[in-house]
């Protein structure tokens, strides 16, 4: 047993290296290519200040380098609340997007800048809009007191339809300057700076901290609650931070950034795939692909049709539609056609 741990956190340690090496090669693909570019050396001479390119540091510093950290930040936290959604609701489909948790975030956002809040109160709003989502889904997602997966997919889909409806009828009706939110909620990273880092870092290390402290209790609950209650897993308690944490961090993500869909599906079955599925491993291993996807999403909306820049969200979907859809017509085909 002792034997099968240590191999497990050498293999840990191993994917762990590999992902970050892979990161940091991303990172600076990512700093070089733009509407400019830049040689790697020009742009490792930017990072340890050894250039005296005044145009091109700022380039880097003031443009590049905010919205590929935020790139980063976002990937991490939408990969490990799907991760963790994925493994309490026991459906390999739920996603923050797909649940309407990012519709719900998103909609308390408009209201919170229609109001006139500035950023924090902006993201209190994503929050409680998030939370409401995931309390409505929860609410009409039950089948006789237990919550059955297919209904609280279809729900969340019917949620994610309403709250978006009500998105559009409130731009729609305000004032025309007012319409570039239409731009943000496709997801829109170019808007990002250091202060608005600060606040998803620090939300974000809260929330994925309680994650992994509990990575290793939602295995138990992710094959089967009760056994899970006889290993002493108050399972209540740990769905409640859970739904919590995980409502706050994407509340915080959707006010900085708008909504991203299909990151917290893609990312998590993608490592699955090639790590397995003890979310020991699932976990910080969602997190660092997390942040390498997003910053490819990114790179890709910037140079894709240079200098008009697409929004990330519709890159992301268009990844996660097809994969949406084949994980859908998997999971009908193992519960035998149903």
């Amino acid at each position: 047993m002792t034997e099968q741990i240590k191999l497990t956190k050498q293999k840990l340690i191993s994917y762990l290296s590999l992902l970050f090496i892979f990161l940091i090669i991303v990172f600076l693909i990512s700093l070089t290519f733009g509407t400019k570019e830049f040689s790697l050396i020009d742009t490792l001479q930017v990072l340890f200040g050894k250039s005296k390119d005044q145009i091109q540091s700022e380039i880097i510093f003031k443009l590049r380098l905010p919205r590929i950290l935020t790139a980063m930040l976002v990937g991490a936290s939408l990969s490990v609340v799907g991760t963790v959604f994925q493994a309490l609701l026991k459906n390999p489909l739920a996603e923050p997007y797909i649940l309407g948790v990012s519709s719900g975030g998103a909609l308390g956002a408009i209201v919170a800048i229609f109001i006139g809040f500035q950023m924090t109160g902006i993201s209190l709003f994503s929050f409680i809009g998030s939370l409401f989502a995931f309390f409505l889904v929860f609410l009409f997602g039950r089948s006789y007191g237990e919550i059955d997966p297919n209904a609280l997919l279809l729900v969340g889909v019917m949620v994610n339809a309403f709250f978006s409806a009500i998105i559009l009828l409130i731009v729609s009706l305000i004032d025309q300057s007012f319409r570039t939110a239409l731009f943000w909620l496709m997801g829109n990273l170019s808007l990002t700076d250091y202060s608005s880092i600060l606040i998803i870092a620090s939300v974000a290390f809260i929330s994925i901290s309680v994650f992994l402290l509990f990575s290793n209790q939602y295995n138990l609950i992710s094959i089967d609650e009760e056994n899970a209650k006889q290993f002493g897993v108050n399972t209540n308690l740990l769905k409640n931070l859970s739904f919590v944490f995980g409502s706050l961090l994407i509340g915080v993500v959707v006010a900085n950034v708008g909504i991203i869909g299909f990151v917290g599906l893609v990312v998590p079955h993608i490592c699955r795939l090639i790590f397995g599925y003890d979310n020991r491993v699932v976990f910080p291993t969602s997190i660092i692909a997390g942040a390498v996807f997003m910053m490819i999403a990114d790179l890709i909306s910037r140079i894709l049709l240079s200098p008009v820049e697409i929004p990330i969200g519709s890159i992301t979907a268009i990844i996660g539609s097809p994969i949406f859809i084949f994980l859908l017509k998997h999971k009908q085909n193992s519960n035998g056609g149903r």
